[in-house]
């Protein structure tokens, strides 16, 4: 443990640990009873989320020795795949978070109390990296997740799987008073204007750049920015749906 006593930030113990497993995987003799530390400290965290998807399972250095060597042969093989792994993590701690409103939104999944939610918010913050296609169609998921949540809790029903999202967003805006023209202040219709844009904008970039449809040989692959913009509006989107219908329930 003296190893995260003598790191004073996240961002220095994320990166003491990428270093640690570079010197491992590049012929150095990195320190045991390091890895075990911060392996821990890091799993245990609120950014485990961002860890690569094989870390967890790799309990001693000798287990990711076996994973690396097998996996890569040379040492500058080694040290781009551990850079890029580690990236989401390292940035999120350099810019002092996972995403804008990442902190808030475990807070209000806690009050919201659908597990389903929770899931498909996992599954959004898993995907950024490692699958922009996959991220993009999870962050579609996620806002039609909260939609009908608000539904069922409300009562409303709907055409089950076969309902369009733009369709399940306009029966929330009617719960919830949220169509443009119930306001009179006009930036009030511009910003809730807005947020049917991105509800719209979702399902089609989902069409058009998510995993959920066969593609062709031409087809665009998006790249993490494009998925951190999709994860990022609906994360926004899904928030203020559930911090609103939280507030009508009093």
């Amino acid at each position: 443990m003296q190893i995260l006593h003598e790191l004073q930030t996240e961002y220095e113990r994320a990166d003491a640990l990428v270093h640690l497993l570079i010197d491992h995987a590049t012929g150095g003799h990195a320190q045991e009873s390091d890895f075990v530390a911060l392996r821990q400290h890091f799993l245990d965290s609120p950014h485990d989320k961002l860890l690569p998807a094989w870390f967890r399972s790799k309990r001693s250095l000798n287990q990711f020795w076996q994973f690396i060597k097998n996996k890569y042969p040379t040492y500058a093989e080694r040290r781009t795949y551990l850079w890029d792994e580690f990236d989401p993590l390292l940035r999120a701690l350099e810019t002092g978070g996972i995403n804008p409103s990442h902190d808030d939104m475990e807070l209000t999944l806690d009050a919201f109390d659908a597990e389903g939610v929770r899931r498909s918010w996992r599954r959004v913050t898993r995907r950024i990296h490692d699958d922009p296609e996959g991220a993009i169609t999870a962050a579609r998921e996620l806002v039609e997740t909260v939609l009908k949540h608000i539904l069922d809790d409300n009562h409303v029903s709907y055409d089950g799987d076969r309902i369009e999202l733009p369709q399940l967003y306009k029966l929330v805006q009617k719960e919830l008073n949220l169509a443009p023209e119930d306001h009179q202040e006009q930036i009030f219709k511009q910003i809730l204007t807005g947020c049917s844009g991105v509800v719209n904008g979702l399902g089609a970039v989902r069409n058009r750049l998510g995993d959920a449809h066969g593609k062709g040989v031409a087809n665009v692959r998006p790249h993490a920015r494009h998925a951190r913009l999709a994860t990022n509006l609906a994360g926004t989107m899904a928030l203020f749906l559930m911090e609103t219908h939280l507030s009508k329930k009093g």
